[in-house]
């Protein structure tokens, strides 16, 4: 049997969605560039260890939204074989991954063989998107507070190059802590999304950013050469 040829292959880094935000602006944002008009949507809850409330607010939001059947991928307690899984993960439009954490997320699912069949998705031209952990998990590498204090993790996906900060204006300590890790070569270069924000990317490259809070931006973090980093506002769409 050939191989599908690669699609447009789709990435999303949000720092919002049903989870955070009631106006439901980023998640109309996000399935406009699904791949169809009705897309069916996979909430991956694994950083949040399947939290039971945590997939009840997804129902309660999808299933009231124009989409196909919305479902859940639960890993914790695992329902269908190698085969199946591989037929489910890559039946989805949009891959939807909840925040948590990240090192722990990443773990299972390569344990599982999640990080590869969501690779074959990504290639095939499913969505794949997520806030907090689930925007990290995407890049080279991310900032995250998977260990406690917040540190860098080395150890993501790498379907988009460089890392990911999220959360950059509202928890204490990551801005500093963020460019600090890319001023010293413990990250690459990369991306900090405040919270209310929307980054796409189609085929590796940035494309569009856009905010449902006034204000609210998306940076570009980079070495400046001299030991320290340099930070560039986006601008960002506002939704409305």
């Amino acid at each position: 049997m050939s191989e599908s040829p690669l699609k447009q292959r789709r990435l999303a880094l949000l720092g919002g969605g049903f989870s955070l935000d009631d106006d439901g602006r980023l998640d109309d944002w996000l399935l406009s560039h699904a791949r169809t008009t009705r897309p069916r949507v996979c909430f991956v809850p694994t950083a949040s260890g399947d939290a039971a409330a945590y997939v009840e607010r997804f129902y309660d939001v999808f299933r009231s939204r124009h989409t196909g059947e919305p479902s859940v991928l639960p890993l914790f307690r695992r329902e269908l074989d190698d085969e199946a899984l591989r037929a489910f993960i890559l039946a989805q439009d949009v891959v939807y991954v909840g925040g948590g954490n990240t090192a722990n997320m990443l773990a299972v699912w390569r344990t599982h063989g999640v990080d590869r069949l969501l690779r074959e998705a990504y290639d095939r031209g499913t969505l794949l998107c997520g806030i907090s952990a689930g925007a990290n998990c995407w890049a080279e590498g991310s900032h995250t507070d998977s260990f406690g204090p917040l540190t860098f993790l080395p150890d993501g996906l790498g379907l988009l190059p460089g890392s990911v900060c999220p959360h950059y204006d509202s928890e204490p300590g990551r801005r500093p802590s963020y460019r600090t890790a890319v001023a010293d070569g413990s990250l690459p270069a990369g991306w900090a999304l405040d919270d209310g924000v929307g980054a796409l990317f189609l085929d590796r490259q940035l494309t569009e950013t856009v905010t449902r809070v006034p204000g609210a931006q998306v940076y570009r973090v980079e070495p400046d050469g001299r030991g320290g980093a340099d930070e560039r506002a986006l601008p960002c769409r506002l939704l409305t």
